[in-house]
């Protein structure tokens, strides 16, 4: 049996993300192997599918440090001991600078389809809340590489749900989170894991931008 890719996933509250990740594993759809799990407060209640699994925590805490620098590489320094190849950011609040080592490596998902309510500010409730204000008839989520700026990497897929008349930010947040989110992020993991996915450098009108190819079969190493 080849071996399973192995993550780290962050966290800052009730872990859902993370649960989702972990079932999927234990049914078999996703080669992956959570070796880390880093939460932002010993209060995050996500912690607890952690320990249930036997999978190490690490608490850091973004007050203990002085500056984003070294809250960074408290955050990234056990995720490189732990061998993790990928950082997944799940539902993971504090900005951070993402070292070179990692560049292309660490990936978040956005509950809006990027570029649309996304960027500082825009996280949670708030996202759901802006699209249906907007009034606007489809939403769904993001996932992407991330660099230093909020929500800017290279998107590696994205869903699509339904925004419905009767729509309430609960309701559509549901729906995000359970039909595009639990969907999106096992898929996006499944194709790294695979080798299946490829960042390219391409022109633009702005000078060279960089994309996500999906692979048909593994790159080559």
């Amino acid at each position: 049996m080849a071996e399973k890719m192995p993550i780290a996933v962050l966290i800052s509250g009730r872990g859902r993300t993370l649960k989702n990740i972990l079932d999927k594993v234990d049914e078999g759809k996703l080669d992956v192997a959570v070796k880390l799990v880093v939460a932002s407060t010993p209060n995050a209640s996500g912690i607890q599918y952690a320990e249930k699994a036997n999978i190490p925590v690490a608490v850091v805490e973004r007050s203990n440090f002085p500056d984003i620098t070294s809250f960074s590489e408290a955050v990234f320094s056990p995720c490189k001991r732990s061998r993790a190849k990928y950082v997944v950011m799940a539902g993971y609040l504090s900005l951070l600078e993402i070292p070179e080592n990692f560049e292309n490596r660490v990936l978040n998902i956005h509950p809006s389809l990027i570029p649309s309510f996304c960027g500082k500010g825009f996280f949670g409730r708030s996202v759901h809340e802006a699209a249906l204000k907007k009034g606007v008839k489809v939403s769904g989520c993001t996932v992407h590489f991330v660099d230093n700026e909020y929500d800017n990497g290279p998107i590696i897929l994205q869903k699509v749900v339904p925004v419905l008349e009767d729509d309430t930010t609960d309701s559509l947040s549901d729906r995000v989170l359970y039909d595009a989110e639990f969907v999106a992020y096992p898929e996006a993991l499944q194709l790294l894991a695979e080798g299946r996915v490829r960042v390219e450098e391409v022109p633009s009108g702005a000078g060279i931008r960089k994309i996500v190819r999906i692979l048909d079969r593994p790159a080559e190493e």
